[in-house]
C-alpha cells in the first residue's frame, strides 16, 4: 500500500470571516495532513493575523506574497510543500471530518499501472451563515462522473470542486501547475491539462465538503467574466473544428458552453441594474456567437440591433427576452 502524504493548502484574500473556520475544519480531520499551508495573497483585512494566531497552537505554514490571485497562490504552496499529494480548501468552505480519510482511500487501494491523479467527492451547499441550501448538490447537475471523455471535459463545466478534490501533487507539477491568467476556471483548466496527460480520476458520491456560495463568491465577480474569455480563447485554440474527421469541438461543444454561460451572467447582471457587467458580457456574447452553430448564429445576429437599443435602460427586460430566445434549442 503506497504512502500517502497530504497538504491541505488554502489561499487566503480578504478571508478574515471566514478563515477560521476553514482551518479548525482542518484540525477536526480524522486522519490529518502532514502540512497545512495559507498563503496570503496580498490581504488588506485581519484574515492573515487569525491564522497566526491559530499557527501558535496548531502545525500551519503562512506564506506572503503580493496580491495575484487564487491561482498564484496555489501554486506557490503546491512549490514549497513535501508531500505526495494535495488537498485544496478555499477560505470561505470547510471539510467534513472524514474528508481527507475517504479520499485518500483510493489512492492508498491503486497501482502505478492505474494512473490514478485526482480522486473527488460531492458537496453540501450551505449559505453565507454556513446554513444547508442543498444536500450533495453535485446530484442537481445532469453530469457523469468521473469524467472520461473529452466532450464531458469542454462540453460543459467540469463541476470537480477543488474544496472536495485530493490530487497527486507531481501529476499537478507535470501538467504545468494551475494557470495563473485565470481567476475563474483555472480548476477546470487543469483537470483538463491532467485528463489530456491519459491520467484518471475517481468520484466518491459522498458530501465531503461544505461549499459555500455567497454574493462575494469569486462567480459573481467581474474577474470571473474576464477569466471565462480568457479559457474560452484558450480552448478555442486547443479544440478547433475538425471538418474532415467530422467533429466540430469548437462549434458544438465550446461555443455553445461559454454562451449559455455568458448569457446567464447578462441575465444576472440586467436584474442587478449592472450596465458595467451587461456591457462586457454582451461583447462577450457576440464573441461567442460568431462560432456557434449556424441557427443559433443567425438569432443572435437578427436580435442584435434590439438589443443594443435597449440592455443599458429601463427596457433591459427586453433584451433578457430576446437572449433567452437566441440561447433557445428551437428551430
Amino acid at each position: 500500500m503506497p504512502v500517502i502524504t497530504v497538504a491541505a493548502v488554502i489561499p487566503l484574500f480578504n478571508g478574515a470571516a471566514f478563515i477560521r473556520e476553514a482551518l479548525e475544519s482542518v484540525f477536526a480531520q480524522s486522519e490529518p495532513p502532514n502540512e497545512i499551508i495559507v498563503v496570503d495573497d496580498g490581504s488588506t483585512d485581519n484574515g492573515a493575523a487569525v491564522v497566526e494566531e491559530l499557527a501558535k497552537t496548531h502545525p500551519v505554514v503562512l506564506l506572503r506574497k503580493a496580491n495575484g490571485g487564487q491561482s498564484s497562490a496555489r501554486n506557490l504552496a503546491i512549490q514549497n510543500c513535501q508531500s505526495s499529494h494535495i488537498a485544496l480548501l478555499d477560505q470561505d468552505d470547510a471539510w467534513y471530518p472524514e474528508h481527507l480519510a475517504i479520499l485518500k482511500r483510493p489512492f492508498e487501494r491503486a497501482s502505478p499501472t492505474d494512473r490514478l491523479a485526482l480522486v473527488y467527492g460531492n458537496l453540501d451547499h450551505v449559505d453565507v451563515t454556513g446554513q444547508m441550501v442543498a444536500h450533495s448538490c453535485l446530484d442537481i447537475f445532469s453530469t457523469k462522473h468521473p469524467r472520461t471523455t473529452l466532450e464531458q471535459c469542454i462540453g460543459q463545466d467540469m463541476f470537480i470542486l477543488p474544496g472536495a478534490s485530493l490530487i497527486d501533487r507531481k501529476v499537478i507539477l507535470e501538467a504545468g501547475r494551475f494557470d495563473e491568467q485565470l481567476s475563474g476556471y483555472e480548476d477546470d483548466d487543469l483537470f483538463l491539462r491532467i485528463f489530456r496527460r491519459g491520467y484518471r480520476s475517481t468520484y466518491i458520491d459522498q458530501p465531503v465538503t461544505r461549499w459555500r456560495i455567497h454574493s462575494s463568491s469569486t462567480s459573481y465577480s467581474m474577474k470571473m467574466a474576464v477569466s471565462r474569455m480568457i479559457y474560452y480563447r484558450k480552448l478555442k485554440g486547443m479544440f478547433p473544428n475538425e471538418p474532415r474527421l467530422h467533429t466540430h469541438w469548437l462549434r458544438d461543444l465550446i461555443a455553445p458552453r461559454f454562451f449559455r454561460s455568458t448569457i446567464q451572467d447578462f441575465i444576472g447582471g440586467s436584474r442587478l441594474g449592472d450596465v458595467p457587467r451587461m456591457e462586457r458580457t454582451w461583447a462577450d456574447i457576440q464573441e461567442i456567437a460568431s462560432e456557434l452553430p449556424r441557427r443559433p448564429r443567425k438569432r443572435i445576429r437578427r436580435v442584435a440591433p434590439i438589443i443594443n437599443l435597449t440592455y443599458r435602460g429601463r427596457f433591459a427586460n427586453i433584451a433578457r427576452l430576446l437572449l433567452r430566445y437566441a440561447a433557445s434549442r428551437r428551430k
